[in-house]
């Protein structure tokens, strides 16, 4: 028998237009799916999830994580883009085993799970060999996460078997798109390597019939006008979604608008790096409403929350600059915190391609729902609801859902040994790092 469970008295934001939000509402869930959300809804037979003092609205969504960086997190807090480049890239990235792989995707997966983010896409550029492609979907999938696996070429020619092996995991893995992890390609794009790789990539992934998703508009990088090379060969399109964008000409973050292109915006990320000024409020005047993305938890941890407010803080910023650099005072904000929660839940979900399925608290669509706890210090009492979302965090996150089962709950994580993980995470960690020499990681260092 399906079950029923009913999310009782909670404060409904549902992205919904034709829902709105409700002071006091219910939610109904039947199996995977939800059955009705309204202010009352009798459900003598369904079990009760008590949702007094709680925020119920959809699951997070991340557009683009590094998944596989997650056990060596906080070590890249203080690098730039060249240094990223040099030391994960270069230097950690080929001592990762398949096993390596495993545990940071399961890991970094959880982290994701516990900080209300249900759906992820894993940009995983550390694909070397099968078995490291094999591990990684293997940790997504025992995660219990909502993920779209990018599978990834870790930099520098292809190898030979690259293209043979990304059809061998579509095969094998994807056959059917009605599975919680879903496929997609991650190619570096043509700002990281010669533009005929990206051609390849972006020639197999509509091969496949999948979306690709690359990196433009990346620092000095950007200065390659990408988007016009690739628009010049007839090139863009709906399935592609671009990353960063930051030094991305108005002229081109136009022609992704009309292309129907999506994309992925990491501020935080893009501000330390010097990706260039994050592309938010122009994209938005181009007509690309941009998703939000994390980019690397071992630069700027793993909340949402945060990066819709670092979303917030550099684009208010920018413009407030611009408004004074002119002599002038801005007469009220352009970007709003309902905004950015649009941008984390509903955009996200248009940008993978499954706006149709998740990112709303709509009938029909799974149930991918998020609880947060209004009762804790920092968001008690709730006075603006969206803008309580965006001040909320990790510890506010009290029950997650993802297609009906319930994988937080009281503040819990369920279902996995965490201990045992973290074990795993710091020998992964502690070899990792065993004859590295570079910055960053000098407090987790293995003792000689």
């Amino acid at each position: 028998m399906t079950h029923k469970t009913l999310i009782k008295g909670g404060t409904v934001y549902s992205v919904d237009p034709g829902i709105g939000e409700l002071p006091c509402g219910d939610v109904l869930v039947e199996g995977d799916t939800i059955l009705a959300v309204d202010e009352h809804i009798p459900a003598a037979d369904a079990r009760v999830i008590d949702a007094t003092g709680r925020i119920v609205l959809p699951g997070l969504i991340d557009t683009h994580r590094h998944l596989w960086q997650a056990a060596l997190r906080q070590i890249a807090a203080d690098w730039t883009l060249g240094q990223y480049i040099d030391h994960m890239l270069l230097e950690l990235g080929p001592k990762f085993s398949p096993e390596d792989v495993h545990v940071a995707e399961l890991l970094g997966a959880i982290e994701a799970i516990d900080a209300g983010v249900t759906t992820v896409m894993d940009w995983a550029h550390i694909m070397r060999s099968p078995d490291h492609a094999d591990e990684a979907v293997r940790g997504l999938q025992e995660s219990g996460v909502r993920a779209v696996f990018g599978y990834g070429n870790p930099g520098g020619p292809p190898a030979d078997w690259y293209a043979r092996d990304v059809i061998r995991v579509g095969e094998r893995y994807f056959s059917s798109d009605a599975g919680l992890v879903t496929f997609a390609l991650a190619s570096m794009g043509p700002e990281f390597g010669p533009v005929e790789d990206t051609l390849a990539d972006l020639e197999l992934a509509r091969k496949l019939g999948i979306r690709a998703s690359m990196h433009v508009g990346v620092g000095a990088l950007g200065a390659q006008r990408s988007i016009t090379e690739l628009h010049r060969r007839g090139l863009l399109g709906p399935d592609l979604i671009y990353v960063h964008c930051n030094t991305c000409t108005d002229a081109e973050l136009r022609l992704i608008a009309d292309t129907g292109g999506h994309a992925a915006i990491s501020p935080r990320v893009e501000m330390q790096m010097g990706h260039g000024y994050p592309a938010t409020g122009r994209l938005c005047a181009a007509g690309v409403v941009p998703s939000l993305s994390i980019d690397v938890v071992s630069g700027v941890g793993g909340s949402l929350f945060a990066e819709m407010r670092g979303t917030l803080e550099a684009e208010r910023g920018w413009q407030h600059h611009a408004a004074l650099s002119r002599g002038e005072t801005l007469p009220e904000l352009t970007i709003s915190t309902r905004d950015v929660v649009r941008m984390a839940t509903i955009e996200g979900a248009r940008t993978l391609g499954l706006d149709g399925r998740i990112g709303s608290l709509t009938p029909g669509k799974q149930a991918d729902i998020i609880l947060l706890d209004t009762d804790r210090p920092n968001l008690s009492p709730v006075n603006n609801l969206s803008a309580a979302i965006t001040l909320a965090d990790n510890e506010n996150v009290d029950t997650v859902l993802i297609a009906g089962r319930v994988v937080k709950q009281g503040g819990r994580i369920a279902g996995h040994d965490l201990r045992a993980l973290r074990e795993r995470a710091r020998h992964s960690r502690d070899r990792l790092l065993e004859s590295w020499s570079g910055p960053g990681a000098t407090t987790a260092r293995p003792r000689a």
